[in-house]
């Protein structure tokens, strides 16, 4: 690149940074409130919640990247176009291919990111969202423990915990099981979930007594410093993890095996998010192929571009939102995943028409009345 594209490419890409980064905070911190369920239902930590919204960030930056170049790009390019650096470009005998091509690497460097996140990043991610959400399903601490409540669990299992504590100490515990005819209570000061050498959930009483009444009539008594209560009959889980179609890999979308069609989705569905997946970078080039257009595909104005950028953020809006819809044609008819380039690429095409039309002087108004007024004083 010559010094001039340098220069505008370094004009245009921090705002587009900068338009990218806001709206991936804004998303963070929607992910970050949905999330405090994980805290105050679940009683996970905060660690786990700062995980699962970072998690969350490559499926935003998927779609936040075409939005933040678009908005940064027409920041960028109405504030060069009205300094009227861009026609001191032209000026410097620069083609208009020159000026526009610091924006054409730029789109393609982002595509590229998209491509990247689409093929490898989000379905690592949801891979890792789902196997968290299943830990945090089934994690025993969350279904057996709630503070101040009694909670039924499996197998005639009652819990009640009067306070728990934020390093996870359950402090004044009492355990209601019932075993066929037999009753056992346990009560603990305290108390905290663990595992044992083989692995198994236990949860560890301290400073207790335990209470049993046999099926013939005796009561039995215990007191005790420390007590392990194998919670290993009650960690029966059915439950398996099931993912989605946006949560496999491309290789599982284009060549499913038996288990993925039973749990993920019918091929449709799933040969339709992959050519999602490769079709959508396209609308990154469209992002900037309209904010080009809105702004140097008419004549210079003083007044702003308001209009124009309207104009070209209306069809962006409406491009975007077929492509979308292309996507769920597709998972029932299979010949429209050819319409999920064409899209893009027939936006493409008409935004680079209007960029590169050939621009009519305005005829005046008045120049009908001089012409009129001339001949008849002639």
């Amino acid at each position: 690149m010559t010094l001039i594209q340098r220069y505008l490419f370094r004009q245009i890409s921090l705002p587009v940074v900068a338009a990218c980064a806001a709206l991936a905070g804004i998303g963070v911190l929607s992910q970050s409130l949905d999330q405090l369920e994980v805290i105050v239902e679940r009683g996970q930590s905060v660690w786990v919640m700062i995980k699962l919204t970072l998690l969350a960030l490559p499926q935003l930056l998927a779609v936040i990247l075409p939005i933040g170049l678009f908005i940064g790009a027409l920041i960028a390019l109405t504030r060069l176009q009205r300094e009227q650096e861009m026609t001191a470009a032209f000026a410097g005998g620069m083609t208009r291919w020159q000026v526009i091509a610091p924006t054409a690497r730029l789109a393609l460097l982002v595509a590229v990111l998209a491509l990247f996140i689409n093929l490898f990043m989000l379905p690592w991610a949801q891979h890792e969202v789902r196997r968290q959400a299943f830990a945090i399903r089934t994690d025993l601490a969350a279904l057996l423990v709630e503070e101040g409540q009694f909670v039924q669990g499996p197998n005639g299992l009652t819990v009640y915990v009067q306070q728990i504590e934020q390093s996870g100490l359950l402090v004044n515990l009492f355990v209601y099981l019932v075993d066929g005819d037999e009753v056992t209570t346990w009560n603990a000061g305290e108390a905290r979930f663990g595992r044992d050498a083989t692995g198994q959930p236990i949860l560890t009483m301290i400073d207790g007594s335990a209470q049993r009444y046999s099926s013939n009539g005796v009561l039995e008594t215990l007191s005790f410093q420390r007590y392990d209560f194998s919670l290993a009959p009650f960690a029966d889980v059915a439950e398996t993890i099931r993912y989605k179609p946006s949560d496999l890999y491309l290789r599982q979308l284009l060549n499913p095996s038996p288990r993925v069609l039973e749990s993920a989705g019918s091929r449709g569905e799933l040969l339709a998010e992959a050519h999602s997946r490769l079709s959508s970078p396209l609308y990154v080039l469209v992002a900037m192929a309209m904010a080009l257009a809105a702004i140097l595909g008419g004549a210079f104005s003083r007044s702003g571009y308001s209009w124009r950028i309207a104009k070209a953020a209306g069809f962006f809006l409406l491009a975007r939102v077929i492509g979308y819809g292309l996507v769920a044609a597709s998972a029932w008819n299979g010949w429209m995943n050819v319409l999920q380039y064409v899209a893009p690429l027939v936006a493409l095409a008409i935004a680079m028409r209007v960029l590169f039309r050939a621009l009519k002087p305005r005829r005046s108004r008045l120049r009908p009345v001089a012409r009129r007024l001339k001949a008849r004083f002639a």
